[in-house]
Parts: structure tokens; sequence; C-alpha cells
């Protein structure tokens, strides 16, 4: 009643402005935009359908009409289930209502029965990992805490047909974690599910297929391992390849300055790393004056800033002025998956002088190939560990145990 009594309020003595508003926008001019446009799809029962693609491509409203809650301007979607979905985390939440007041909120608002709810209520507890908060009002949450507890509502829906949208974007990365362990068990309870997340690994461990969206229109579909592929490819943001074209602007000092680097596998510049095949990181330098021992290195970082590994070439060296090229080859079966960035040094040896270190100089995404001998096989999981090198493990043998003899 406050809220409509302050709108009827706000909209009499704003009339006049709102006029004005309404004649500005009507003189404005109008331009046409298609958030989606000639997108078909089918996806079959018990099928995990991955979706893909930059910021506005259009991923959340498709999932949005798929999910009723917008209409499309043409076309349709014709749907065999019931639906649950996770588009906004901690939607139908109530700031003045406690914690446990809100899970039977919104999971009424979710379309659970409150049976179910009852049913449900201590293994949603338990998973948001909130206990010691339940009856505190969610206005007091941290962000932390309301995203947990909105997710463990919505992650014990039993429905049909499951839409996802970023859920893995909430919460610390053990929560995440967790949250990735929740969609793979309702993968494998054979529920269908459409699932949209920046993070390839989860969509490459979860879906067999995957949609790529770019600017409202279908780039790709097909084998996950294949689209996301394509995908990295396209995606500029990794920068394989990094070059300066006067050694006035690069790195360095008078002694030397780095000219360029460059990842690639199979000759040729990419984004995109299998972890199953050599790879090979090119440092461009020039030399402005005489060096004695210059040692070029790199370091390998992953996304969260752990330090991979670090190498560098301290054989002896004398160089003269003129423009070099230093090449490292990266063995298979070493690394793990994800984004990965390169820091690239140039330092002399005696005395200590560190001419060049600059951390990301490059980036490249790091990906699993099929290859039956790489470190996990063909097993999709998830596979811990920074890195992910390849071991030598001996035949089983036999054990030559004493023999008992029975007592008589």
């Amino acid at each position: 009643m406050r809220e409509a009594i302050s709108h009827a309020v706000s909209v009499l003595f704003n009339r006049k402005q709102c006029r004005d508003v309404a004649l500005d926008s009507s003189m404005a001019s109008s331009e046409e935009f298609w958030a989606l446009r000639n997108v078909s799809f089918d996806v079959q029962r018990g099928e995990v359908l991955g979706i893909i693609g930059r910021n506005g491509a259009g991923k959340s409203t498709l999932l949005k009409i798929i999910s009723h809650i917008t209409r499309p301007t043409e076309g349709s979607v014709e749907i065999s289930g019931r639906i649950g979905s996770l588009l906004e985390v901690g939607t139908g939440f109530h700031p003045e209502l406690t914690g446990r007041e809100n899970i039977y909120l919104n999971g009424s608002i979710l379309g659970m029965k409150r049976v179910d709810i009852v049913r449900k209520f201590d293994e949603i507890v338990a998973f948001s990992e909130i206990e010691r908060f339940l009856d505190t009002p969610v206005k007091h949450y941290s962000s932390g805490m309301y995203t947990r507890l909105a997710f463990a509502v919505a992650a014990h829906l039993e429905p049909e047909i499951l839409i996802v949208d970023e859920v893995l974007a909430v919460g610390d990365a053990q929560f995440q974690k967790k949250c990735l362990g929740k969609m793979d068990e309702v993968a494998q309870a054979g529920r269908t599910i459409l699932f949209v997340s920046h993070n390839m690994n989860a969509i490459s461990r979860l879906c067999r297929r995957a949609l790529w969206l770019d600017e409202g229109r279908i780039s790709q579909v097909g084998d996950s391992d294949d689209v996301i592929k394509a995908y990295l490819s396209d995606d500029m943001g990794h920068s394989p390849d990094r070059q300066w074209t006067f050694p006035g602007d690069a790195p360095g000092d008078d002694r030397v300055r780095l000219m360029g680097a460059r990842i690639s596998q199979l000759d040729r510049v990419t984004s995109v790393v299998d972890i199953n095949k050599f790879a090979h990181v090119q440092i461009d330098f020039q030399v402005l004056r005489p060096a004695e021992n210059l040692i070029p290195g790199i370091g390998l970082y992953d996304s969260s800033g752990l330090c991979l590994f670090v190498s560098c070439d301290w054989r002896p060296n004398s160089l003269r002025p003129d423009r070099y090229r230093a090449t490292v080859a990266i063995p298979p079966y070493l690394l793990a998956e994800g984004r990965i960035s390169v820091l690239i040094q140039l330092v002399f040896y005696e005395p200590d002088i560190q001419s060049v270190v600059v951390p990301s100089v490059i980036a490249f995404e790091a990906v699993d190939g099929d290859d039956p001998l790489a470190v996990r096989g063909a097993y999709k999981g998830s596979w811990p560990g920074a890195l992910r090198p390849r071991l030598t493990w001996t035949e089983p043998t036999t054990l030559d145990m004493p023999r008992v003899q029975p007592a008589l």
C-alpha cells in the first residue's frame, strides 16, 4: 500500500515531466534491434546442451524465451516436460524475511510444493552451509551467503528440464566447485539441461553438445569440444601474439629490447593449445650493444595467478647487436586445462641485471583434446591439479605371499 500511494503521488507531481519525456521519445529516431534472429535447434530428452557466446550474444534472452518469461516477436518454442529455471540466483527472496522463511517462499515461487520443501529442507540448508544464520533476516547476509542459499533452493528442484544461466559465476571458488558437482549430479540423473556458462571446462565436462551464439545468431552447434575450440580461436582477447614495431616503444633498456612473443602449435600461432601435443613459445628480441650471457626465460601462470613453472636458457652466449629469436618447447602431457598467461624475461647472469621482466605478454587457452594416451584418457569428468604430467606406470605384478599351512 505504501508503494502504491508513493507511486500515485509521484505520478501526480511528475505528470508534466512524463509528458515531456514522452514527447522527446516520440521525436527520437528509433533503431530496430534483434536480440535473436533465425535461431532454431532441437534438444532431446536427457541431453545436456551447453550454450556459449560473448556477453550480449543473446544467451540470456534465449533462455528467457524458452522459460516463457519473454514472448518472442516471431517464431515459437515447443516444450514437452516441466521446466525449472535458474536464470537469476536469488529471485523471490525478501530482505525482511529470515533464511528459513525465504526457503519456503522461494521454493514456492520456483514451483515446489510445501511437502517437497519440508522433505528437502535439511538437504537445502546443509548444501548452503549457513545453518548458524538460518533465522537471521537475509538483509544482513553477505552477498556470498545470499547466493549460497538461493542456489541451494533452486538446485534441489526436480524438473524434467532444467535451465541454468551462469550459476558458476557466484560465490567463492569452493562453492563454485560445489555448484558444478551438483550440476553434474543432475546431469547424471538423466534430466534435460540447458546450461549457459563462460567456464569452458565446465561446458566440456557437463555437455556432449554445445551451441555457440554470436550476435543473436547460431555460429556453430555440435560436439562440445569442437565448438569450444572454434569459439576460443575466434576470441582475440587471448592475445597469443604480441609485437612491438619500434625498439623505443618495446620493453627493455639500453642493452636489449623485447620485440615480440607468440605461442604456436603445429607451426601456426594459436590461442587454443592442445595439452597433449607439443607447443612452442617464441621470443623475439633486439640486442642494442654487445651482450654476454643474456638469459631468455618464460613463466607460465594459471588464471588464479599461480605460477605453474619457470624455465630459462642458462647456456653461456656472446651476442653482437642484431635481431634474435629464442624458442622453447612446452612438452605434451604437462599442462592442465584453463587459461594460461606467459611471462617473458630477458636477464643477465653476471652482473644480475633484469633488463626485461614483463608479465602476461601473451596468453592462451589450454584444452584437453581427444587423445587415448592423455592423462585422463576418455574420462570427461573433473581432473584436479595445476599440472597434468603423464607418469610411467608398471604392469601389475603378483606378490609372492608366504603360504600359511592350515592348523590341524
